[in-house]
């Protein structure tokens, strides 16, 4: 339950933007959900070094060695957060181009520009958060990383409209207000990582070793495969969606939020299903790991068809709650629908990724993590707009959804067959 609050909160940033910023116009909710590519790319980062040092750190403690885990935890926490001052300074020098590249119209970009120029102030402390937030929740600590993000996203959800309406200060607000969760959830998780059982965080235990840095790529590579290739997607969808003008990239924008907002559930679900499956692998328990895996994939297959039905009844009252524009509701429905057919076949896809990521499965562990959102999905999403117009745009999630269900079975079946 902490690790579904947590990813539960984490997209909350992101649906309190596009909530709020609807309000005011099209232009400005089509921006945030250009910049929504940028924060992809920075939790990608973040879960790189997140989820790469602590699949090892629940591996080492499963294997009574917390001296190795204590080293790992404060090198990758150096490591995220230098990456995230790069991408800030990188994101700041180019902004106008980058918010070109990312699919900006020529009436978005002005409000694009307006709030990404923030939004990258808070890189760092991003970086930072989500991977304490990941190693804490390795550890077994997940209440601790629970109470970081969700204090931080309260602020955020509480400054909008205080920012936006209250100061006038429109799409800017909005960034301020992220900014500003991001830096007290920082500070909150640096303070939980000194309570209970959780390792501290210490200068002196930062190493250069490649075989850290070695066990980071390897562990994190599937993560960043599925958010940095979800971020290309991001782009790739704008990009497409702009051919059809700005209502188009707004009810994407708002489609992509209320599934992502409903997934985050579903992948709180398989972080929760990690630090056990890495302790009983390291622990050589392989029943309980396949225990584990099939139990998550019932309740989230479960879960995930009880949305469908109701998000497939509902969808026209869902996208008008973020924006009351007859454009932005009538193309929202469509791709809604569409994605909500294959939604409840995430569950499974999901947990076999988390799965061969945690048992130190790289190669299979990248090419689950690739498939939905990047292997089949960036060149569905070139294709199928050529085939059959705004259509193919809306059903393009979905014929992915449906590519990458077919390889994961059976990658899936020789990680079963591995455990013996």
């Amino acid at each position: 339950m902490p690790t579904i609050i947590s990813m539960l909160i984490t997209s909350l940033y992101n649906i309190a933007d596009t909530f709020f910023v609807g309000q005011i116009d099209t232009q400005s909710t089509a921006a945030v959900g250009v910049v929504f590519s940028v924060m992809f790319f920075v939790q990608a980062i973040s879960f790189f070094f997140g989820n790469g040092s602590g699949n090892y750190i629940s591996r080492e403690l499963g294997a009574k060695r917390r001296r190795n885990a204590e080293m790992m935890a404060s090198t990758a926490l150096v490591y995220a957060i230098a990456c995230g001052i790069i991408i800030m300074i990188t994101g700041e020098i180019l902004l106008t181009p980058l918010s070109v590249w990312l699919g900006s119209t020529p009436t978005i970009l002005p409000y694009t520009e307006r709030y990404m120029s923030i939004i990258l102030l808070g890189a760092p402390l991003m970086t930072g958060s989500l991977c304490i937030n990941n190693q804490m929740r390795f550890q077994g600590n997940a209440r601790f990383a629970m109470y970081g993000i969700v204090t931080g996203a309260v602020l955020n959800v509480v400054l909008d409209p205080i920012f936006i309406f209250g100061f006038d200060m429109g799409v800017r607000g909005a960034a301020i207000a992220t900014v500003t969760g991001q830096l007290f959830s920082f500070f909150v998780l640096v303070r939980m990582s000194r309570m209970g059982e959780n390792i501290r965080y210490h200068w002196r235990n930062f190493s250069h070793s490649w075989s850290f840095i070695k066990e980071i790529i390897a562990g994190g590579t599937p993560s960043i495969s599925r958010q940095g290739l979800a971020c290309l997607a991001t782009v790739a969808l704008n990009v497409s969606a702009g051919f059809y003008g700005d209502a188009a990239i707004a009810a994407m924008s708002i489609v992509n939020r209320i599934t992502m907002l409903i997934f985050s559930m579903i992948v709180g679900l398989g972080q929760g299903f990690q630090p056990l499956c890495g302790f009983c692998y390291g622990a050589r328990l392989y029943a309980r790991v396949k225990s584990g895996y099939w139990f998550c994939v019932k309740v989230g297959t479960l879960f995930l068809v009880t949305f469908s039905i109701v998000g497939f009844l509902f969808s026209d009252s869902i996208i008008s709650v973020f924006r009351d524009d007859p454009d932005v509701i009538r193309i929202g429905i469509v791709a809604l629908r569409f994605q909500l057919l294959t939604f409840p076949t995430c569950a499974f896809m999901m947990m076999s990724n988390m799965m061969m990521q945690t048992i130190r499965k790289p190669w299979r562990a990248n090419i689950l993590a690739a498939s939905r959102q990047g292997l089949f999905f960036i060149p569905l999403i070139i294709i199928l707009p050529r085939l059959f117009g705004l259509l193919g745009v809306e059903m393009c999630q979905a014929v992915s959804d449906f590519c990458a269900l077919i390889i994961t079975i059976p990658i899936t079946y020789t990680g079963f067959k591995d455990m013996k």
